[in-house]
């Protein structure tokens, strides 16, 4: 069964209930993020000792992000001597102006643009088609998710939600051609089509996955040569790049390029390592004629000050915390509601839209495992995160009135003992008398459970049955001697 996903609508409630009611997509997601998983830890075992890499990967984001000022005034030095244009943009529309000024002084008609999370974050694709300018996706992924009218699933796979049935069928509308749904044809199609594209276009757009401050080169990793092809055939080439995208030199590029593949998609190495060095030069057959680079904050310098979250900036967008997440397991990228998605998508869509009521709800979509901790390249500690973000939502009174009863009664009975053991007993009562073995049993009281289906502990029980409650609890076998026999028992030992 398939649903619609509407990933900006509703509430995270009813994205996740569309989610969990297609079963496509769970099977989908979930079958793809074991074969990372899994070729993950091949590919990093056969490296040597993984922790010590994941260590100095911390360190040199660490340390470039406590300097960043340092090393963005670095960069900006020598990608000028370079000839790169280097632009700086405070938020989302300062970053669509500046891209629709270069565009507009090219009098350009067609941009083809490589995977970029960051031209996701700020809608670039969207301000582009409003003035009539033909934006193309040339990652095959993120190219069917265009043709489809839908946003990336995952950073590292955005068709990940996608089969190649319905692949075929977007394909067909696209081409008016009739096509196999073999994905050598399908992929071969793609090829023919994107390389008129990348001939076409005045425009190349590229994202950056590290920017080296030494020398003010832009370094992208590609699998399938769409970033290389747009950053040398079009005359000018334009970069997206968050300021937090930057390390020192090349020395630290060597441990990101081990780290990245293997944690992203469980290669050794990524198909294509791109450098770029500023535009074309006199001697040199290809490159464009023009390079700019807009490096993004759009909130990143606010987080950059919070020290209980500075290390998010430490993310180098690999995906591994979304292969190894339950709840991103089980319903995939759309539910989110937000460009970023799985672990790093809940902490960072928040810090980045701080006030809204829609990404708040977001650090609740977690088990708060650890998993997506374990499994950062650069251990970020997201659990800790989102446990700070509960705690900021809650404290903007934004939970609802019953949550905030139900622990301020909480904290009133924690306080007295007395209190306590009798809600543990009336609790007991409640469970083995009224409501039955299960709060979802229809052995219950009807009136009672209908109460029960309008309170939060419903959420668990809809789907799982509560443990039988036990007749005596500990408290009363402690008063009845065993655990003082124990204790006596334990003092003539000693």
């Amino acid at each position: 069964m398939t649903v619609p996903h509407r990933p900006d609508g509703d509430s995270l409630k009813s994205r996740t209930h569309d989610a969990l009611g297609d079963s496509f997509l769970r099977n989908a997601v979930r079958f793809t993020a074991d074969r990372l998983r899994d070729r993950k830890h091949d590919s990093s075992s056969v490296l040597g000792d993984w922790e010590q890499w994941r260590t100095q990967a911390r360190d040199i984001r660490n340390h470039t992000i406590a300097h960043l000022d340092y090393y963005l005034n670095v960069f900006t030095d020598q990608a000028s001597k370079n000839g790169t244009k280097v632009h700086f943009a405070s938020d989302a529309q300062e970053a669509r102006k500046i891209f629709l000024d270069i565009v507009r002084s090219k009098s350009a008609r067609m941009v083809a643009k490589s995977k970029s999370m960051v031209s996701e974050e700020i809608h670039i694709n969207a301000a582009l088609e409003a003035e009539n300018i033909e934006c193309v996706e040339t990652d095959l992924g993120e190219w069917i998710v265009q043709l489809a009218h839908e946003t990336p699933s995952h950073i590292i796979i955005p068709a990940i939600h996608k089969n190649r049935y319905q692949v075929q069928d977007l394909f067909e509308k696209e081409s008016g051609e009739t096509l196999s749904s073999e994905t050598t044809v399908l992929a071969g199609y793609a090829r023919r089509a994107l390389r008129a594209k990348f001939e076409q276009a005045e425009i190349g757009m590229t994202g950056c996955n590290f920017a080296i401050a030494e020398t003010g080169s832009i370094v992208t990793f590609s699998n399938e040569g769409n970033a290389r092809m747009v950053s040398t055939l079009p005359k000018t080439h334009i970069v997206m790049m968050g300021m937090e995208r930057i390390i020192p030199s090349y020395n630290e590029l060597e441990v990101m390029a081990n780290v990245l593949p293997r944690s992203a998609t469980g290669q050794k190495t990524t198909v294509y390592v791109s450098a770029v060095t500023g535009p074309r030069r006199e001697s040199e057959l290809d490159g464009p004629d023009e390079l700019h680079v807009i490096i993004l904050d759009n909130g990143r310098s606010k987080i950059l000050e919070d020290p209980e979250f500075r290390e998010v900036l430490n993310c180098i967008r690999c995906g591994a915390c979304l292969n190894v997440c339950p709840v991103y397991r089980q319903i995939g990228g759309h539910a989110y509601g937000s460009v970023y998605s799985g672990p790093i998508g809940a902490v960072i869509t928040p810090l980045l839209n701080p006030g809204s009521e829609k990404s708040s709800e977001l650090p609740f979509a977690s088990s708060l495992c650890g998993a997506c901790h374990e499994a950062c390249p650069v251990k970020i500690p997201l659990h800790d995160m989102l446990v700070h973000l509960r705690r900021k939502h809650v404290k903007a009174g934004r939970s609802s009135l019953g949550e905030r009863a139900a622990y301020a009664g909480f904290g009133v009975m924690s306080q007295s003992s007395k209190v306590f053991d009798q809600a543990g007993k009336a609790g007991r009562w409640i469970q083995l008398n009224m409501i039955g073995n299960s709060l979802n049993s229809s052995a219950g009281n009807n009136a009672v459970d209908t109460l029960v289906r309008r309170t939060p502990v419903y959420g668990w029980t809809k789907y799982r049955d509560l443990p039988k409650a036990p007749a005596l609890s500990f408290r009363d076998l402690w008063k009845r001697g065993k655990g003082g026999q124990n204790e006596g028992k334990r003092e003539e030992r000693e």
